[in-house]
């Protein structure tokens, strides 16, 4: 009865004014993840930000699923496998994890349809195995979970069904039908669909993409997830936002994109601070990157207690920042007065910004996982 009436209370709200922000994130760092020699695919990070969960190469089969432990924001060390997901069939496929804040572990396998797994997960092993049952799996043929991600809570379920073609071979490469659902916990291996999943998602199914790689954050707001147009090539991260959970989401705002590189499978930190994501460096090798949260404004003198200075202000052809510690790494990025990033350099104080026009800017340290942002005039 709950749901149902959630369900109209959706439906009721429906084109109400949307006003709650985007969130914004910085320049792309790369992650370390020390001891690894092979692609990193679908990277989560657990509740407590002190694991990377991650798959190798998903291409078709022998995809394994490994974990990395946290030295900094950007550095993880390399950990082996997750014991107790392997499976040795030739042509296996075991991916895409999530934990909740109880030890409560999923991945996506080709070992079965249902095809989600779950487990409790303790220092590195997942006992207790068993598929998820539930009306979160599309029982006809052809249909898989592609991806799922639970909430730090455990009692909702994010999960995009795929559909490959009645035997599973028809649609090649990527599935031909791809959208996302809402599941609520009947028991630690039951997920059933819920009645306001539909309506909650209706402007994120957006039935042109391939919709899939869901993850929502901690407070419910804020839903991360990949899109790819059918008839496209360039995967997009994309986020979606609502003021309350009993709200639907929003249009999607597209966060990254990067022509051939392949950018997918977006995953926050609890605190919302930090986001990961995977895509092909310039090796052509998967692996993790990560962006940090941005300040909703460029107020002078923001940032995260980071006690720096520029000069000379106003400038006319170069600009120095004097930071405590310099020997550390940083990233500056400079942006016009409407928002637009202009200028971006890593470990560099001295900066050069002859070749920009005259007016007012802002500039953004980033180092240490904080950020400050002060005013500047060009001359």
């Amino acid at each position: 009865m709950r749901s149902v009436a959630f369900f109209f209370f959706l439906v009721a709200v429906k084109g109400l004014a949307f006003s709650q922000s985007y969130p914004t994130y910085g320049p792309e760092i790369p992650v370390t993840v020390a001891g690894l020699t092979f692609d990193a695919m679908e990277p989560f990070l657990s509740p407590d930000g002190n694991t990377l969960f991650f798959n190798s190469l998903n291409a078709g089969g022998n995809t394994n699923l490994y974990q990395a432990e946290r030295v900094n924001d950007t550095t993880f060390t390399f950990g082996g496998l997750v014991n107790g997901t392997y499976d040795p069939a030739p042509g296996h496929l075991d991916a895409v994890a999530s934990l909740d804040s109880d030890g409560h572990f999923f991945w996506v396998s080709l070992r079965s349809i249902p095809n989600l797994y779950t487990g409790n997960y303790l220092s590195g092993n997942v006992a207790d195995i068993s598929p998820v049952y539930g009306t979160c799996n599309v029982l006809t043929p052809g249909w898989i979970i592609m991806d799922a991600a639970i909430d730090p809570g455990g009692d909702l379920l994010f999960y995009s069904n795929g559909y490959f073609g009645p035997t599973y071979t028809e649609c090649v490469g990527v599935p031909c039908e791809a959208m996302l659902g809402i599941a609520q916990k009947v028991n630690d291996s039951t997920f059933d669909k819920t009645a306001y999943s539909d309506a909650v998602l209706e402007n994120v199914n957006d039935t042109a993409y391939l919709v899939y790689a869901p993850q929502v954050s901690g407070d419910g707001l804020e839903l991360y997830f990949t899109r790819l147009l059918k008839t496209g090539f360039d995967t997009e991260i994309c986020v979606a936002v609502r003021s309350t959970v009993a709200d639907a989401f929003s249009e999607p705002a597209v966060l990254y994109s990067n022509y051939g590189f392949f950018p997918e499978a977006a995953t926050l930190s609890n605190d919302k601070q930090r986001l990961y994501y995977h895509q092909k460096n310039e090796a052509g090798v998967y692996a993790v990157y990560m962006r940090y949260r941005e300040p909703a404004t460029y107020a002078e003198e923001s940032g995260n207690n980071i006690s720096w200075a520029l000069y000379p202000n106003p400038a006319k052809d170069v600009l120095q920042v004097a930071l405590p510690d310099a020997s550390a790494p940083f990233i500056i990025v400079i942006r016009s007065a409407a928002g637009q990033e202009v200028w971006k350099v890593s470990n560099s104080s001295s900066i050069n910004i002859s070749h920009l026009a005259s007016g007012r800017y802002y500039l953004t340290v980033y180092q240490h996982g904080r950020t400050g942002t002060k005013e500047f005039i060009i001359d």
